[in-house]
């Protein structure tokens, strides 16, 4: 913990003073091992909400003392990867992405404030509104893939994007959802958000649990949210024909996967990764969180001070919670 002075908003930047700042899983895989992005040391926290605290020059849409919800980065819609339509993917993205919210206050960048900075109304929680980011996340993987309602879907891990692409799963009117995990409360609250089957990987072969539970078809959407080469591979074996593999959770740097090349082609898969959001993304999230009752807020394991953010991380990297709400 560090005392630093209260950053100052430049042109077109917006100093929040931060109410909620979300723990995520991204922070406990950097806190184990690194993260091959963004090498230490950097200040961790992108998942916030707050109270507008100072505007700079040329700021118009914000005022000091209005509630926000905003993400950590925009594009820069000049690049060669913003031209070709993947804002996700955009050149600059990574080196500018404004990491900090583990703080009383963050400075967010001119680009966020023109492109994915939003009023956050009175009815959406602070706890709510910060759900911002990972929910576009989720809105940019789900979005490329169509899903019928007769569709099954299968969802590899149980944690924060694995339970919130459930409910986006259930919102989209998917006709079977399908987690499988490790963690018994995990899965017991992945029922209670949507799932209409469970599988304990523990206790049963999650390659026969979905074929049984789809009558020997697969799915036609599986989504991996577990990050490791070993759920890679085995997430193609549960795809329907003519299915979608999303490959959501990041691995290790370096990490290799190897696929049944007859499935893939015969079957006519279609493995798709998938990094990021866009503005678009930013701002369907936000639609759902201030217009849809999708219960985001059943995620949270609870609250902490800024100063018990070092404990709570110990928690989570033994296994304890889910996600839990700093609030400085």
């Amino acid at each position: 913990m560090r005392d630093v002075p209260v950053p100052r908003a430049g042109p077109g930047e917006v100093v929040i003073r931060v109410e909620t700042a979300l723990t995520c899983g991204t922070d406990l895989k950097t806190y184990r091992r690194g993260h091959p992005k963004f090498p230490f040391p950097f200040l961790m926290g992108h998942e916030y909400t707050g109270i507008v605290h100072e505007v700079g020059p040329g700021v118009e849409p914000f005022q000091a003392g209005e509630a926000v919800m905003a993400v950590h980065s925009a594009p820069c819609n000049a690049c060669r990867m913003c031209r070709r339509g993947f804002q996700n993917l955009c050149e600059t993205i990574i080196p500018r992405m404004a990491w900090g919210a583990f703080a009383q206050y963050y400075k967010a960048p001119a680009e966020v404030v023109q492109q994915n900075m939003f009023r956050r109304p009175d009815h959406v929680s602070p706890q709510r509104a910060a759900f911002l980011e990972p929910l576009a996340c989720v809105v940019q993987g789900q979005g490329q893939i169509p899903l019928a309602p007769e569709d099954s879907v299968v969802i590899m891990g149980c944690g924060t994007i694995g339970l919130l692409h459930v409910m986006l799963a259930k919102q989209r009117g998917a006709g079977r959802i399908i987690v499988s995990g490790r963690h018994q409360e995990r899965l017991r609250l992945a029922q209670e958000l949507g799932a209409t089957d469970i599988i304990d990987v523990d206790r049963q072969d999650s390659r026969e649990e979905v074929q049984r539970l789809t009558g020997g078809r697969g799915a036609e959407l599986v989504i991996e949210c577990v990050g490791r080469p070993e759920a890679w591979q085995e997430a193609h074996w549960h795809a329907a024909q003519a299915g979608f593999v999303l490959l959501f959770g990041g691995c290790p740097a370096n990490s290799t996967a190897s696929f049944d090349t007859t499935r893939l082609h015969y079957d006519q898969l279609t493995l798709k990764g998938v990094f990021h959001f866009t503005p678009a993304d930013v701002k369907q999230a936000y639609h759902y969180l201030c217009d849809t009752p999708l219960p985001v807020e059943k995620i949270l394991s609870g609250s902490a001070s800024l100063q018990e953010l070092p404990e709570i991380i110990a928690q989570l990297d033994r296994g304890q919670g889910i996600k839990y709400a700093i609030q400085p």
